[in-house]
């Protein structure tokens, strides 16, 4: 930082912002290791094989059963209200002291709409757009589940306006899983 002219030198301000580190379910221990993260939001298919990593404690996590569908289809468990609602919850608890980790399978689909309703349930002012375009520069291959971005929208009253930021992205590069990018939260 430059200082003005006869002000002396400036330190630089701390930085406050806390963050949301997304990965795939295969990278979520070493993710958390070297992050720092205390509390984890896991969103895997039901019945998916799972070990919470032991510096996760158990009631710092939330692991919600949910398929990575977009409508509700027969023999499936489509994203509803309630994993929203919880997914909300558990952000608002969440005392940002130290970074967030979530993780759904392939760190894609799942986790990546749901680091973008925290970073949104969280700072109610911030621009819808201006998160979206930053998870696009993070994460190339983000596709947030459109189900859980339209049921985050009407729950924080967002007008349409998550749902038009995250169509406006479009969906993300190709691949089998994502790597593993950390979402600043104001």
């Amino acid at each position: 930082m430059r200082s003005p002219v006869g002000a002396g030198p400036q330190r630089e301000e701390p930085v406050t912002a806390s963050f949301i580190h997304v990965s795939p379910a295969r990278h979520v221990a070493s993710v958390i290791g070297q992050s720092g993260a205390r509390h984890l939001i896991t969103v895997l298919s039901p019945g998916s094989a799972f070990e919470r990593p032991p510096l996760i404690e158990p009631a710092n996590h939330l692991n919600l059963a949910v398929h990575d569908i977009v409508q509700h289809e027969h023999g499936f468990v489509s994203p509803a209200a309630n994993h929203v609602a919880e997914i909300i919850a558990f952000a608002r608890r969440w005392p940002r002291e130290a970074p967030l980790a979530i993780n759904c399978y392939a760190g894609v689909s799942r986790s990546t709409a749901s680091a973008y309703i925290v970073a949104a349930a969280l700072d109610p002012a911030r621009d819808e757009r201006e998160i979206a375009l930053q998870l696009r520069v993070l994460s190339p291959t983000a596709t947030p589940n459109a189900r859980l971005i339209a049921i985050a929208d009407r729950m924080l009253e967002r007008s349409g306006r998550m749902v038009a930021a995250i169509e406006a992205i479009g969906r993300g590069e190709d691949c089998y899983e994502g790597t593993p990018f950390a979402l600043p939260v104001g």
